[in-house]
């Protein structure tokens, strides 16, 4: 006769509410996706940056100091619009009527997204503005120009690159466990990644947010976190199936929980720690992709411990 141990946390008894929980937060992702893909500047379930749109991307920084003049966002988008450039051979002046002016640092600093521009009209732009907007650092000006067609291979491959992750985690712990496991590796893996695309469509919506190669690479790095982090429940399972494998899945489950629960609590603070170093110190180039981890790991531990494991009774029994 086995002696069902005691687990001072049984998940399962918590289960409706964990489910409830994942389930308003897909439901509010799908919803901000869903707007992102409605709005008329998206017209895609998050909101595209640079790598993937294409285009030229002018950061400026005035050195005025604290003599810095009143500056606003609908000002300088008037002064793109009457700004001309010189032509390409063969081509039209570019139209900067609708370009992207985001304001940071009171107004000492300017982030310009304009449509792809060669060398020449870009230091032309810089030259007109500065003459409008007060001088600029040469220190702080930064031109990035991305092409459309690089743009496109580039939000390509990082699908591309998603669709192989999953399949190889797929394949493996099919063949490391079975299907049902499998499938609930990847369900709760598609949930992380969901949670965090919603995080970032409702952040272009409000905040105007644009996700670019390196969320690509946080959604990867998240997808291997997650199941990492589930496979440490299956096998705590596996192991005790010559102890306790007579008991109630439900029983077994929860023994596994508990016994993996600190393991999993330690292992993510240890993750997030040197994010939010990244957050506070590793400056704007780093800022979302760091968040975007960060959002990742905790829903990561909350699927591998309130979702993975309460749901594989369920589909067992079935």
């Amino acid at each position: 006769m086995t002696v069902a141990p005691s687990p001072r946390f049984r998940i399962n008894r918590h289960r409706r509410l964990a489910w409830i929980g994942s389930f308003v937060g897909i439901v509010l992702s799908l919803v901000g996706m869903a707007l992102c893909w409605l709005n008329p500047t998206i017209r895609a379930p998050l909101k595209p940056g640079l790598d993937f749109t294409g285009g030229t991307q002018i950061q400026l920084e005035r050195a005025c100091d604290n003599s810095c003049g009143g500056l606003t966002t609908s000002q300088v988008q008037q002064q793109l619009a009457v700004i001309s450039l010189p032509p390409e051979p063969g081509s039209r002046s570019p139209n900067l009527s609708g370009s992207v002016v985001q304001l940071l640092d009171g107004g000492r600093s300017l982030t310009l997204r304009v449509p792809a521009l060669a060398s020449e009209q870009s230091k032309a732009l810089v030259a007109q503005l500065e003459a409008q907007i007060g001088p600029l650092s040469p220190a702080g000006t930064a031109i990035n120009t991305i092409g459309p067609t690089l743009g496109s291979q580039l939000l390509r491959s990082s699908v591309i690159s998603l669709l192989v992750s999953f399949a190889a985690i797929a394949l493996y712990i099919t063949f490391t466990y079975s299907g049902v496991f499998a499938f609930l590796a990847l369900l709760c893996l598609a949930h992380d990644v969901l949670f965090t695309c919603g995080a970032f469509a409702w952040l272009g919506l409000l905040a105007g947010v644009e996700v670019d190669s390196l969320f690509a690479v946080a959604l990867i790095t998240v997808a291997g976190y997650s199941v990492t982090d589930t496979v440490v429940v299956y096998d705590r399972i596996r192991e005790q199936k010559k102890t306790i494998g007579d008991l109630p899945m439900v029983q077994q489950v929860d023994v596994a929980v508990d016994a993996t629960l600190t393991r999993s609590l330690y292992t993510s603070l240890t993750t997030l720690l040197p994010l939010v170093g990244l957050l506070l110190f590793g400056g704007s180039s780093l800022f979302w992709f760091a968040m975007a981890l960060s959002i990742g790991i905790a829903v990561g531990s909350w699927s591998s411990i309130g979702l993975a494991p309460t749901l594989l009774p369920v589909l067992s029994r079935r």
